[in-house]
């Protein structure tokens, strides 16, 4: 029977167990978008997963929306990361870089250039954001021109052959969490009237168009996509032809033969079940609180073929091996989720230290 120790194929990368790290924003990045110096240990204390999937990494000046947020689209960002593949590999685990474009979740206040974030449609998300000056309302944004459209997916190619320049695996298309490529796709953020707006096929288009892109530049069997059905994050709504969008969209996404499709299940059984069996290639799951109990069951059942861990594999380094022994797993320390230093970074102990405290 097939279970989480079992080696498994990921496009062409090769993982050794099926567990893996969920893309996870630390915002802990330098000013210039490079990853921090204790970015590369932070990655190698959780190389015992089989795969890692990065922190969001914006493919562009127009897709930071986050304070201290890593990027991928230059040659200094280039080599950070190399610096995080290259003590990955070491280790024995895989890594695909998570390309993140967060549209109108953002505020000048934040990005390099300090100008007016993008979108489908010019449509504030009625958030509010963190900024050097504190919290701030999210203002909003401009519409994406054709042009710009074109240019966005040409900067997510962009990003993917320098993901793959840094030493990575491969990228995962982040289409999850209210970000861009969700926004095309819900109809309160979407009130285009061209090609990329109305219709179902019309609001995929532009995830679509992206894959496409980002496979033809570094092979499909290198490319992932992550997910997030019914997700509202961001004031996002997909309305009632939600699940069909995404039964559509997989369906299209399944053609490209993609390495992978990551999905955060929020509780609709049935589209999920419908996913599986319209996708081909590898499914990666990710059940946001799930029990320790339960790790492993969606493999089991054949319905994922790797599953991936958040707060765990943040909190606890050793994941896998505790996993192993049973030990008991360390409590998140949420008050330095995001930016700082060492703590709550790099500095959570290992069983025997934490017997030691």
């Amino acid at each position: 029977m097939t279970d989480i120790w079992t080696p498994a194929k990921i496009g062409v990368t090769g993982i050794s167990n099926r567990l893996a790290m969920a893309p996870m924003t630390r915002s802990r990045a330098q000013a210039d978008g490079t990853p921090g110096a204790l970015a590369a240990l932070y990655y190698e204390q959780r190389a015992g997963m089989g795969l890692i999937v990065t922190e969001g990494t914006q493919p562009s000046k127009d897709g930071q929306g986050y304070l201290a947020t890593p990027g991928i689209y230059n040659d200094a960002h280039k080599k950070g990361w190399q610096k995080i593949t290259s003590v990955v590999h070491a280790k024995g685990s895989r890594i695909f870089i998570q390309l993140m474009h967060v549209g109108r979740t953002s505020h000048p206040d934040n990005t390099p250039h300090h100008r007016q974030s993008v979108a489908p449609s010019a449509i504030r998300p009625g958030d509010q954001i963190f900024t050097a000056k504190g919290m701030q309302p999210i203002p909003e944004p401009r519409s994406l021109t054709i042009e710009e459209i074109a240019q966005t997916v040409n900067d997510f190619r962009t990003a993917a052959r320098c993901a793959i320049d840094a030493g990575a695996d491969g990228v995962e298309i982040h289409g999850a969490n209210g970000y861009l490529i969700q926004q095309f796709f819900a109809p309160n953020a979407n009130l285009r009237e061209d090609v990329y707006g109305g219709g179902i096929e019309n609001r995929t288009r532009f995830a679509i168009e992206v894959a496409q892109a980002v496979a033809d530049e570094i092979g499909a069997e290198r490319t992932g996509i992550r997910l997030s059905p019914g997700a509202t994050l961001g004031g996002l709504q997909e309305g009632v032809e939600g699940p069909d969008l995404y039964r559509y969209l997989v369906s299209e996404l399944n053609k490209l033969e993609l390495a992978y499709v990551h999905i955060m299940h929020l509780g609709n059984d049935a589209l999920l079940a419908d996913i599986r069996a319209s996708w081909d290639q590898a499914l990666i799951l990710n059940r946001p609180g799930r029990a320790l109990e339960e790790v492993g069951s969606d493999i089991r059942t054949g319905l994922a073929d790797v599953e991936s861990y958040g707060q765990f594999v943040l909190s606890t380094p050793d994941f896998v091996e505790r996993l192993k022994s049973g030990a008991p797993m360390n409590e998140p320390d949420r008050a330095n989720y995001y930016g700082g230093g060492a703590e709550g970074y790099v500095d959570y102990p290992t069983p025997t230290e934490a017997v030691v405290a």
